[in-house]
């Protein structure tokens, strides 16, 4: 499931209906990752666009994994703008064994980080400037991927 949000995650609420969904669906593990926005470079908060037919399509690549190993994955994601010290980003895998959960997150958020078609910004001084130096080219995406 992928849940895209205007603004803030609002994490508590979301990791609460994520696991009342799965509470009766026999996994032993339910492993959270959350993102938040860091104070660094004087940013005021973070900004995000996402194309969202090729998050789908990633998404669901990633959700066909999930299900040949028994799990399940979710994830939010904000659209706009996010401020300091709030949530961007939640993942989630709930799977019948704790290590397949485990790597599951991990394999997940990295390729997130590196294939996930979110273009970010920093918000300074009221402005929106594209995070050039924190961005990661997406594959294949050819000269919009391209650091000039």
């Amino acid at each position: 499931m992928l849940y895209l949000y205007n603004g803030a995650l609002e994490v508590s609420t979301i990791l609460k209906e994520w696991y009342e969904q799965e509470a009766e669906s026999n996994y032993g593990a339910y492993i959270p990752f959350v993102g938040t926005v860091r104070d660094e470079d004087e940013i005021e908060g973070l900004s995000f666009d996402i194309y969202e037919p090729i998050l789908e399509s990633w998404f669901s690549a990633w959700q066909e994994r999930a299900k040949e190993r028994g799990a399940v994955i979710k994830m939010a994601h904000s659209r706009g703008d996010v401020m300091l010290h709030e949530s961007s980003y939640i993942a989630a895998v709930f799977s019948p064994k704790r290590r397949v959960a485990l790597e599951f997150i991990d394999e997940f958020v990295e390729d997130f980080k590196a294939s996930a078609p979110i273009w970010k910004y920093d918000l300074k001084g009221g402005k929106r400037i594209y995070a050039l130096e924190r961005s990661t080219a997406i594959k294949g995406s050819g000269i919009l991927g391209e650091k000039s």
